[in-house]
């Protein structure tokens, strides 16, 4: 695998440097600056590029190698009348990457809400801090404080009952910071949803069941892998995170089916998958080893981290690398097994990019305001053990 890191530009406390010497030769980011659905100019990208090879003519070289993401626009998701020139704009910033070089991009299409978690510092027995979810308080923030119509018919009486009791204890600070966490916005953005607003966000898809979304899906990527195949890009999708319905939205890409009907959607290589063993991992209905054998030719980037189901099934954790309920060995070892027969049939993509995906904040990054995820430290402590593990299975004589 090449192993890489994500970098959020200029402003990321992370910088390029921690990242090469973390071992990474890759370097995973995005131009967070330009709004959503605009094109992005072939100088706006060449700027990213020059930033991120700035120091190779004095140390171990970086390059550019997966934007994540290229952002999908609401109107796309909608499937409204608006979405024909923002899937055009998406072309044109397709076709300005490939002049420069810039072969695989990784998009979602989760509505409205990115990725999801309830706490940002949750204290693991070594007292470093994970990313958590708990179905009990994202029913407190559904039901209670955003209040939700129809939120209830979500939950079970159970849940709704504990979800209660648990708020009437809950500070005023405890309520706000659940509150903030849940309106987090896209990954490398400062800015979140406000709270007031984002009962009409969700209104927005009121008639947009699964159904509708995933006609919108299919649509968007018959219509962009065609021209990314001309140009010599490796689309790929990104995981529901985590991968069930939320807030009454629907989720379409969270388990092996859903893969087979995209991949199916539009059957070229160029319309492909960021298999995040994270997001696929808090499903036990997912056969991570499995499902890299079974879309092996159409994985193009690796996010790889565990997560922890815990009593209660629907609560997860960030896990260490090496623990939780991914076998990381099963899945490096599928992954080793695909780039050796990609490598056999002469592909040129035969090395997919990897990075380690999350990271616990330890050590002094305790100290330091970073991204939730992406402190350095933590990730650095990741890739350290996914390189070994990979090594170690490379010099294994069989993969049986």
């Amino acid at each position: 695998m090449i192993h890489t890191m994500r970098w959020f530009g200029p402003k990321d406390p992370v910088s390029l440097m921690d990242i090469r010497q973390a071992g990474c030769t890759g370097v995973v980011t995005a131009l967070h600056q330009i709004p959503v659905g605009e094109i992005w100019s072939v100088e706006a990208i060449k700027e990213r590029i020059r930033l991120v090879e700035a120091d190779n003519d004095k140390y171990i070289p970086l390059k550019w190698l997966v934007v994540e993401s290229l952002p999908v626009h609401e109107d796309i998701k909608k499937g409204l009348p608006a979405r024909e020139q923002l899937i055009e704009n998406y072309k044109i910033s397709l076709r300005n990457l490939a002049q420069c070089g810039i072969k695989t991009v990784c998009y979602n299409f989760m509505p409205v809400l990115d990725w999801s978690r309830t706490n940002l510092n949750y204290e693991m027995p070594d007292g470093g801090k994970a990313l958590r979810f708990v179905w009990e308080d994202f029913a407190i923030f559904d039901l209670y404080i955003l209040k939700r119509p129809e939120a209830a018919k979500d939950y079970t009486p159970e849940v709704q009952i504990k979800a209660a009791h648990k708020l009437k204890g809950m500070s005023a600070n405890e309520i706000a910071t659940l509150t903030n966490t849940v309106l987090l916005g896209l990954p490398g953005s400062e800015e979140a949803f406000d709270l007031n607003t984002f009962q009409e966000l969700l209104d927005n898809y009121k008639k947009i069941g699964d159904k509708e979304l995933r006609a919108n899906l299919y649509y968007f990527i018959q219509q962009i892998a065609p021209v990314a195949q001309e140009v010599g890009i490796n689309l790929c999708i990104h995981p529901d995170d985590p991968p069930k319905p939320l807030l009454g939205l629907p989720r379409v890409v969270s388990t092996e089916d859903d893969l087979k009907q995209l991949m199916a959607a539009c059957d070229i290589i160029n319309n492909g998958i960021t298999f995040c063993t994270g997001s696929l991992g808090v499903r036990p209905d997912n056969d991570l080893a499995g499902m890299i054998t079974q879309f092996g030719d159409r994985i193009h980037f690796l996010h790889l981290r565990t997560t922890k189901r815990e009593d209660n099934p629907l609560n997860f954790h960030e896990a260490a690398h090496l623990d939780g309920d991914v076998d990381m060995y099963e899945v490096i070892k599928a992954v080793v097994a695909e780039t050796r027969k990609r490598k056999a049939e002469g592909r040129p993509d035969w090395n997919i990019p990897m990075r380690p995906d999350h990271g616990h904040q330890i050590l002094d990054d305790l100290n330091k305001k970073t991204y939730p995820g992406y402190s350095a430290i933590g990730r650095l402590k990741g890739l350290a053990e996914l390189r070994g593990l990979e090594m170690a299975i490379e010099k294994s004589e069989t993969l049986v």
